[in-house]
């Protein structure tokens, strides 16, 4: 019998001449992978940002086990399901006050597509002329080509440049220069064509987990408002806790006119996400001139199962203390941070919330910085699944971690710097 001698498998963020083969993982539970052979890696990164609660929470594995023996898939035009009706009712109550209307699709990207149409849609059938979109410099949206469009330029959207729109870019407000990013916010918007802001609220996630205030979100918010333009949240990543509250938003004090989530809307169970629009959105798609209708779909749109794992996760939130256990990972982070502090290795020591990040200090620094692989594989050596934007080391594990997990964690930073400069 012949084997290959690699997977024919394509994978995402992957240079295959670098890193031809893949570590295979035979099973998962809490905070940890399992391999064929019995290594147990720990989940630093919540397997890029999903998992919520921790692998295969019971509660989520038995909602899938149940519908699988009721209903697997039905077109959702004209057609809808108790899962789909539970969950946006679920969605709506633990969401920020002001939101009315839940659309389905199936990941981040797309989750923030729908939320641009849906926005350009508004006032398109409303007879107003407004078309341009403002973006926060160093965003990050998603890899469809509107997400790209939104987000920032460079390594990642460089071969499609042709394709993406523009877009005005709004200074990020660093801290001391946040004034600059409303002014931005204000100029752009004299002209009276915005017709959004799209930012990821507290944290910019890929742009390099870059931290802002809750005040300036305020801000911003009400900035683009007084111009008669909407603001979309982009809560994919800081979604479902990670950086303290349920929403970033609330932190905020805000409601958006629209709100993207997925990653741990199903604890990170399966595949779906959501785009959440207020009353007066979804009514100027309203009417008896077909045109108006919002002309989006995927082909497993709200698709039964996806949609009883993410019901049972808003139940987890409903009955279970996760709050608690979301600020005791916090406080627990903060202090394996502060013991960092005196390192003269690393840089630039931040937190929101459950996530923390840290700067290795190296000369070319960014994304595609030489350390990057070196970081990876040698976090890989220790057991430690921990995945850095170049010179960017995060941890976001899931809220159920055990102090042992991070123990392991902090021990493979705190050694990084020597084997990896």
């Amino acid at each position: 019998m012949s084997v290959r001698k690699h997977s024919p498998v394509w994978r995402p963020f992957t240079q295959h001449a670098l890193q031809p083969d893949a570590t295979m993982i035979a099973s998962a539970s809490r905070e940890w992978l399992v391999t064929p052979d019995g290594r147990r890696i720990v989940d630093a990164i919540s397997s890029w940002w999903v998992v919520t609660h921790g692998h295969r929470h019971p509660r989520i594995v038995a909602a899938v086990r149940e519908e699988l023996e009721r209903l697997d898939q039905v077109i959702f035009a004209g057609f809808t399901h108790e899962p789909a009706e539970r969950l946006a009712e679920a969605l709506l109550l633990l969401a920020p006050k002001g939101l009315a209307h839940v659309f389905y699709s199936d990941s981040g990207s797309t989750a923030v597509e729908v939320a641009i149409k849906m926005a350009l849609g508004y006032f398109h059938n409303r007879g107003e002329k407004r078309h341009r979109i403002l973006a926060l410099e160093h965003g990050y949206h998603g890899d469809t080509i509107g997400a790209m469009s939104v987000g920032a330029r460079g390594v990642f959207s460089d071969p499609y440049a042709p394709l993406l729109y523009e877009v005005e870019r709004i200074p990020f407000p660093a801290p001391g220069h946040e004034q600059a990013t409303i002014d931005a916010i204000e100029k752009a918007c004299r002209a009276g064509d915005v017709a959004a802001l799209i930012a990821e609220p507290l944290i910019l996630g890929a742009g390099g987990m870059l931290t802002y205030t809750p005040s300036t979100l305020a801000e911003m918010t009400r900035t683009v408002r007084a111009h008669g333009g909407l603001f979309i949240a982009d809560e994919v990543m800081t979604g479902w806790g990670r950086t303290g509250t349920l929403f970033a938003c609330e932190q905020a004090g805000i409601s958006p006119d629209l709100l993207c989530t997925a990653k741990g809307i199903t604890g990170g169970l399966l595949p779906l996400a959501a785009t959440l629009a207020t009353a007066a959105i979804f009514d100027a798609h309203l009417g008896d001139d077909r045109r108006r209708t919002f002309f989006h779909s995927s082909s497993y749109t709200a698709n039964p199962i996806a949609c009883a794992a993410a019901v049972a996760n808003c139940e987890i939130w409903r009955t279970e203390p996760v709050l608690d256990r979301v600020t005791a990972l916090a406080a627990t982070q903060s202090r394996h941070l502060e013991a960092l502090r005196g390192d003269a290795d690393f840089s630039g020591i931040r937190q929101m919330g459950t996530i923390a990040a840290l700067d290795l200090a190296v000369s070319d620094a960014g994304y595609l910085a030489d350390v990057g692989p070196k970081l990876y594989a040698f976090f890989m050596s220790r057991d430690v699944l921990l995945r850095p934007l170049g010179n960017t080391i995060y941890v976001m594990p899931p809220y159920c971690i055990e102090e042992a997990g991070l123990d392991r964690i902090y021990a493979a930073i705190h050694e990084a710097a020597d084997a990896c400069l």
